[in-house]
């Protein structure tokens, strides 16, 4: 039970923009619930209106990794859980020219994917994908006891010294 996969589509998102630096700009819009197995990973991109707005990818899975498990339990502790969605755009001028890459639930990965200098959004997480990790993180994570921390107290030596907390009273 080292990993679970489940399939799902990815809905990309094209915003008109008024400005003269750019015309539009790409987002993830949704992930959903996919089909069990397809083809290609996101070989036929399906138009979802007339005007070429949104995009469905097909053919992606979410991964849980036990090694991953705090990343997902700092998600779902969180009022409102996401699915982060790594996407780039394509130089070779495809249509449409942005396509996810990764889809992910952990926190920690998505981080270093941004570390990493990837372009990483969010979209709200279906109650689906939670019910699936918020399963799987209370199989797989148990957090670190708390530990007392030791503080380097300089006056520490003069109180006892003087009777004070940590010594008898003269």
């Amino acid at each position: 039970m080292t990993t679970q996969r489940k399939a799902v589509d990815v809905v990309m998102e094209r915003v008109p923009l008024t400005s003269r630096w750019a015309s539009e700009r790409w987002q993830p819009a949704a992930v959903s619930i996919g089909t069990a197995q397809s083809p290609q990973r996101g070989a036929t991109p399906e138009c979802g209106d007339a005007r070429g707005r949104q995009w469905r990818f097909r053919g992606y899975e979410i991964e849980l990794h036990r090694s991953e498990a705090e990343g997902y339990w700092l998600n779902m502790t969180t009022p409102d859980p996401r699915v982060f969605v790594m996407w780039r755009m394509s130089e070779d001028g495809a249509t449409p020219p942005a396509h996810p890459v990764i889809v992910t639930v952990s926190y920690n990965e998505a981080a270093r994917f941004m570390d990493g200098g990837e372009q990483v959004d969010n979209v709200p997480m279906i109650p689906e994908i939670a019910e699936w990790v918020q399963a799987f993180v209370a199989a797989n994570y148990k957090p670190e006891p708390r530990r007392k921390v030791k503080r380097n107290d300089p006056f520490a030596a003069e109180e006892t010294d003087r009777g004070g907390r940590n010594g008898p009273r003269r």
